[in-house]
């Protein structure tokens, strides 16, 4: 019934057009936009000598990046784009 649809054991109905080429950019997307967002909250910490709020805010945008990054790696295993092996 799934044969080569990409989806294993969800049945998702926008998952036969939800390519795993798509699925592997997003990713790196994701990797690219927190490693950007990790290095703005560097210079953020060595330029900003006051009180300011950047860094802070720069370091939430990596960490909620990385939660969604972490969804994306779920659904992509639920959905049977990569597995082990």
């Amino acid at each position: 019934m799934w044969s080569g649809s990409g989806c294993s054991f969800l049945s998702i109905g926008w998952c036969n057009h939800f390519l795993p080429l798509q699925f592997k950019i997003l990713v790196i997307g994701a990797l690219l936009l927190i490693v950007f967002s990790l290095g703005s909250g560097l210079v953020f910490l060595v330029r900003d000598k006051s009180e300011s709020t950047r860094m802070v805010k720069a370091l939430t945008v990596r960490i909620s990046l990385s939660v969604v990054l972490f969804g994306l790696l779920l659904l992509g295993r639920a959905t049977g784009f990569f597995g082990p092996g």
